[in-house]
């Protein structure tokens, strides 16, 4: 009988991926997630009980009698690296022998994206606690390049003229299959991302081509940025985070291509023109 591999965030956009890839390919899956309401309903699969991962008890039990756990990063949050330790410590306890971690491009403890460095904090706890560990670190999402251009058709940051490689969820979802059900991997550490690293003045250029009108770029100063998020009313917290996004891309911190896509799936990479074609809704805020 072949291990159970637990799947959490099985209801969002990686997670449910990575999960009816596995079943298709019959691996036994069960599917994790705060709300069990929520989760996809998959043949072949299982459901847990909610599973928060600060919920160590709950987490836990979700996770006896499995082999492998699929950890997708948390959303963004002020106590997200106690989260993730948190459900790798219960999943550890209850017997887990390997986790693949979902992380990003560039995780380290200076990374200039502060939401990087929450990566970095886990693949730390996760190397220290002793079991069998592999580490995706995914950059920006295709989609989140298309949805950084607001309804009036530019895109505010401080990203200069710096590079960016995103890369599609597919694409992520297929590597990670690729690691949790093939051999070799532990211990590895994988770049993901897109064919290319673009600039932003590239990509409005490339959504102008798609929307048919003109999409611009503006790059703002810090300030700027801080200024035009500030209507939010968001915490001070995740807008540094998403100021800090943009700079690190004019840092030169998420202009890495690798050919790790292609190296696990034996396919290329997504670029963003392909994207676009296979997703207009990703630019259907700009369309009439």
């Amino acid at each position: 009988m072949s291990e159970v591999i637990a799947v959490t965030g099985a209801g969002g956009r990686i997670g449910g991926r990575v999960a009816r890839r596995l079943a298709e390919q019959g691996a036994a899956v069960r599917l994790l997630g705060r709300d069990p309401a929520r989760l996809p309903r998959i043949a072949g699969s299982s459901l847990a009980p909610g599973a928060p991962y600060g919920d160590g008890e709950a987490m836990r039990g979700a996770c006896e009698g499995t082999g492998t756990l699929f950890l997708v990063s948390a959303h963004e949050a002020r106590e997200r690296v106690r989260e993730h330790t948190t459900a790798v410590d219960a999943a550890v306890a209850a017997g887990v022998g390997r986790i693949v971690y979902v992380s990003f491009l560039g995780a380290s403890p200076d990374a200039t994206f502060t939401f990087a460095r929450d990566h970095w904090h886990t693949e730390e706890h996760i190397r220290a606690s002793g079991v069998r560990y592999t580490f995706l670190r995914d950059s920006f999402y295709l989609l989140a390049l298309a949805s950084m251009a607001g309804a009036d058709g530019v895109i505010r940051g401080p990203a200069g003229e710096g590079r960016v490689s995103a890369v599609a969820h597919d694409d992520i979802a297929d590597s990670a299959v690729s690691v949790l059900l093939g051999e070799g991997h532990d211990g590895r550490t994988y770049d993901i991302t897109g064919p290319a690293a673009l600039s932003l003045t590239e990509v409005a250029a490339e959504l102008s081509r798609v929307t048919g009108r003109t999409v611009g770029y503006e790059n703002e100063t810090r300030q700027q940025a801080y200024a035009s998020r500030a209507g939010y009313g968001a915490e001070d917290w995740e807008v540094t985070g998403w100021v800090t996004s943009y700079e690190a891309i004019a840092n030169g911190e998420m202009a890495e291509v690798s050919d790790a896509v292609q190296e696990l799936t034996g396919r290329p990479a997504q670029g963003l023109a392909r994207y676009l074609a296979e997703n207009p809704d990703a630019y259907r805020h700009l369309t009439p």
